[in-house]
């Protein structure tokens, strides 16, 4: 089943990202996808992004849903008949909506876990701190608007990062069925994006050293976004090859 158009706005995104060695990637990795490389290093994070008005594109805003959403995700690439195509994969979301875990897979893409939310925001300082009801995930982030990104960044500037991540707009989502990806592409009406400064960043998943052992992740910078008009445009599954 695809997912619909849904319609909505992004009050508020933060990029969180890491630098990861590509083969260290490429084992989480399922196929057909590889590590997009940067600057001889992989790319991974999360993407924690409140939406508002969410609905199906042609409702009206008044019945739409908000929630607080994180998504891991590792920036791939795979080969297609129509040549390479880049984007994101995710191997796991989180969210604070009910809705969103009953509809994952048919209004909303992947499988959807449940999360606690704890979010303060004030004078362009951010703490968000999520805890998973099954324990699987804990995050934590803070931070602060800033005017560039950390010098030892894989990117040189803020629009070399920004039109990477711009460029990074389709995403495959692991479902409940083994082997197959929820795909959706996110289309952006009003792109901008700002250097976060982070103070603090946690993160069960890249600190599990059984996925990425010591030395092979380093945390490269965090990007912002805020009052982004988008919709949600649902793409085919794909599904994993088997070699």
């Amino acid at each position: 089943m695809q997912i619909p158009v849904i319609r909505g706005l992004i009050d508020r995104r933060i990029l969180v990202n890491y630098r990861v060695k590509p083969e260290v990637l490429s084992r989480l990795l399922p196929a057909p996808f590889r590590p997009k490389i940067v600057n001889g290093s992989g790319m991974a994070g999360v993407c924690l992004i409140r939406l508002k008005h969410i609905r199906p594109r042609f409702m009206p805003v008044f019945p739409g849903l908000s929630s607080e959403n994180a998504a891991h995700r590792i920036a791939v690439e795979w080969d297609t008949n129509e040549g390479t195509k880049e984007g994101v994969f995710v191997p796991r979301r989180d969210t604070s909506s009910r809705i969103n875990t009953l509809m994952g897979g048919r209004l909303f893409p992947g499988k959807q876990s449940h999360a606690r939310f704890n979010v303060q925001e004030h004078d362009d300082h951010y703490r968000i701190e999520l805890t998973s009801d099954d324990h699987c995930t804990h995050l934590l982030v803070e931070g602060h608007v800033t005017g560039d990104i950390p010098k030892d960044s894989v990117f040189s500037s803020i629009n070399e990062a920004s039109g990477f991540f711009e460029r990074g707009s389709l995403g495959y989502s692991v479902t409940s069925k083994p082997g197959q990806f929820d795909g959706i592409e996110l289309r952006s009406f009003n792109w901008q994006v700002q250097p976060l400064a982070v103070d603090n960043v946690q993160s069960s998943f890249f600190e599990d050293q059984a996925m990425f052992p010591p030395g092979s992740v380093k945390f490269d910078c965090a990007l912002l976004m805020r009052g982004i008009d988008h919709e949600w445009h649902g793409r085919n599954r794909l599904c994993s090859q088997v070699n």
